[in-house]
């Protein structure tokens, strides 16, 4: 499991964000949906990891966000193994989310320009999701709006689009193509499996032995 935990790191100077970030990450496929833990702070469980980079990717995109992923199990609070059907935050407990207040507290705290940070017991498996999940960040930070205006009509994996691209914003094919390449788009789509594969080794490290 992989629990999600994002706090706003400028609620003084732009309000509160939150209900708006639950609402756009509504359509993440979750066993948990994201909804307010406390104060400016929003939680959310999912199973897969590529889900879980997504939902990070997401959220470092805006820039306002502390980002931190959690790598463990989840029990329902009075100890039932699995999640509980109530879907409410308050009913869950185990380690992964022990995790996720860990990392969110580490990428507050860092001085890495891309405040995402991963927590599981293997400190190896971690280390390596986390350093991937940075530099995959760093692409999805620098971007401009002009860049994602491009970008948010284009579809990975799906080719001669950027005609169709150029057309809906009436701008040349060639300035659609500059877009995506200074963007690093076809880099970042790339590298995204990477560090899905590096959090889901963590998640198998993350096992009880037996």
């Amino acid at each position: 499991m992989y629990a999600l935990f994002l706090n706003q790191r400028d609620t003084l100077e732009a309000g509160d964000l939150v209900d708006d970030m639950v609402r756009e990450l509504r359509d993440a496929d979750t066993v948990l949906p994201f909804q307010r833990s406390w104060g400016d702070e929003l939680i959310g469980v999912v199973a897969d990891p590529d889900t879980a980079v997504d939902v990070a990717l997401r959220a470092l995109r805006h820039r306002r966000w502390n980002v931190g992923v959690g790598v463990g199990p989840l029990t329902a609070a009075d100890g039932t193994p699995g999640l509980p059907d109530t879907q409410e935050l308050g009913d869950v407990a185990g380690p992964g989310l022990v995790a996720a207040r860990q990392a969110v507290e580490a990428a507050a705290l860092s001085t890495a320009r891309i405040p995402v940070a991963v927590s599981t017991r293997n400190l190896e498996a971690a280390a390596q999701a986390e350093a991937v999940l940075r530099l995959v960040g760093q692409l999805v930070w620098t971007r401009t709006d002009a860049e994602w205006r491009v970008l948010d009509l284009m579809v990975p994996g799906v080719r001669g689009q950027q005609k169709l691209v150029a057309a809906e914003l009436g701008i040349t094919t060639q300035a659609v193509s500059q877009a995506v390449q200074r963007a690093f788009w076809t880099e970042e789509h790339a590298c995204r499996p990477a560090a899905a594969r590096l959090l889901a080794l963590a998640d198998e490290a993350d096992l009880p032995e037996t």
